[in-house]
């Protein structure tokens, strides 16, 4: 054992040991999370606007904070861009994580010196827990490759802004510099499908242990080294032992994977974003995220069948239930306030606190009022994959409201496959039972007739790959939309039939 991987197991411990005090301790860690926030941000100009200093609990925090999504809190962002001071939190930002906006453009979520700490923290954090857990270290002495946007930053009114992979890119630790690939240069390169070949390159001689990135990504890196190697990853890379993943659910995925790799690898699964890092994977025998409770992040949750109510209720974590679809709203050491992340979550335990995400507030099907969400299609092409060896590279769904003739409206699945199923429709019918077992609603429509069996169109091979190119968003942390309730997606990827 190395004296590298004998301070990891020591290091472990003492983290593992650490995080133990605030996960026994959820409410007082929210509370004292709560608590630092608002006394810090009183004298800023949103915690003036909002009465920061007369707020003394949560619910005084609901009367006077609504919630906001980027669009709404934007006119405070724009002070901050434009250079002022003590606008959301005191000071300036040290960074702004500049994304991808839905309806104006660019987004810049602000970075503080703190948040960005506890962002670097919980990913060391992550992968030290696994350590603790199985033991296995050995792969710290090997080379680690993060798939990941350029690490190129820019400045703006004396605030750097870059991706929020770019900006962690510079938070690497000394002891892993030398581990770390691909080089600053190739990292830098912004055409995706170039940057994923000069990885290759610079990869496939070398002596890869953990492989970390978004799946539909690091899946592309994989065809691509086995394409041009002529072996598996597994026999590529001996001691390939970890992969890190986040952004999309890991399962429609595994099975090409394994196919690729040529044998099972453990892997570790984060749930991170620009706004904050909010959970991830503590245990390899059981499921879900460990919820961050003590990383300058208040949590506040809505039913999601609740949220355009305008009597939604906001509650935090003493009030949730395990099972229940929540929007996630979060208040950040980095100024973000009763911010609606868009994600939803659903908790599988309260003790602790462990979370799987499900899905979109924004991207669901509801054109008949079923209200399907991510993490249903996910388990349901789960299942199908499973009991028919079929091996897909990406899917998304949507309604066909007005088909044509006297047919009833239907479901339509757009799916790649790497290998299709032996049987298609046994493949549809399980796809369709699943979505009827854990969607009441659906159900209803199914069994009243109102919609008829679920469709599935094959995409060409390689034809995600060319939509997400065409829209200029090949590779980096973008992800194809999972499910939409309308046929923006749909239609765009119909020409890519096979």
């Amino acid at each position: 054992m190395s004296l590298k991987s004998f301070a990891a197991k020591i290091f472990a411990r003492h983290i593992v040991k650490t995080t133990a005090k605030w996960r026994d301790n959820p409410l007082k860690a929210q509370e004292s999370v709560f608590e630092n926030l608002i006394e810090k941000a009183t004298s800023t100009q949103f915690g003036i606007d909002h009465n920061f200093s007369t707020i003394k609990s949560h619910s005084d925090f609901v009367k006077e904070v609504p919630i906001r999504d980027y669009e709404e809190l934007k006119p405070y962002v724009e002070e901050v861009v434009g250079g002022k001071e003590n606008i959301l939190w005191p000071g300036k930002p040290i960074y702004f994580a500049k994304t991808s906006g839905t309806t104006s453009g660019a987004k810049y979520i602000p970075l503080t010196k703190t948040s960005i700490k506890h962002q670097v923290n919980a990913s060391r954090d992550a992968i030290l827990t696994y350590i603790n857990e199985t033991g296995n270290s050995a792969f710290v002495d090997g080379k680690m490759i993060f798939l990941q946007g350029s690490p190129e930053l820019h400045e703006k009114n004396g605030i750097k802004l870059g991706r929020l992979s770019g900006i962690s890119a510079h938070y690497v630790p000394n002891y892993l510099q030398k581990n770390r690939l691909p080089s600053w240069e190739t990292n830098c390169i912004e055409d995706w499908e170039t940057k994923v070949d000069t990885i290759v390159d610079e990869t496939m001689n070398e002596d890869m242990t953990v492989i970390a990135g978004i799946p539909s990504w690091v899946q592309m890196y994989f065809e691509r080294l086995q394409a041009k190697s002529g072996k598996n990853v597994g026999n590529l890379f001996k001691n390939f032992q970890l992969f890190i993943y986040g952004g999309v659910n890991y399962e429609p995925y595994r099975a090409k994977f394994e196919r690729l790799i040529g044998r099972k690898v453990d892997s570790i699964e984060l749930f991170p974003a620009s706004e904050g890092f909010f959970a991830y994977q503590d245990s390899q025998s059981e499921k879900g995220m460990l919820l961050l409770l003590d990383s300058g992040i208040f949590y506040e949750f809505v039913k999601a069948d609740e949220f355009f109510n305008e009597d939604r209720q906001r509650i935090t974590i003493h009030d949730v239930e395990v099972g229940v679809n929540y929007v996630m709203i979060i208040s950040t050491d980095a100024g973000l306030w009763a911010y609606n992340l868009g994600d939803t979550i659903q908790f599988i335990s309260l003790r602790p606190y462990k979370i799987i995400v499900s899905g979109r507030i924004k991207h669901f099907i509801s054109a008949f009022g079923e209200h399907v969400i991510a993490k249903e299609v996910e388990e349901a092409m789960r299942l199908a994959i499973s009991e028919t060896h079929a091996r897909i590279n990406e899917f998304t769904v949507a309604p066909q409201i007005t088909p044509q003739g006297d047919e009833l409206p239907y479901h339509e699945w757009l799916i790649e496959f790497e290998q299709k199923p032996t049987d298609m429709n046994k493949f549809v019918q399980i796809l369709d039972k699943s979505l009827q077992k854990q969607n009441s609603y659906y159900f209803d429509l199914m069994e009243g007739k109102i919609l008829q069996l679920l469709k599935v169109t094959i995409i060409k091979q390689g034809g995600f790959n060319e939509y997400m190119k065409s829209k200029g968003k090949l590779g980096g942390q973008n992800k194809v939309q999972r499910l939409a309730n309308d046929r923006s997606v749909a239609d765009k990827l119909s020409q890519f039939k096979e």
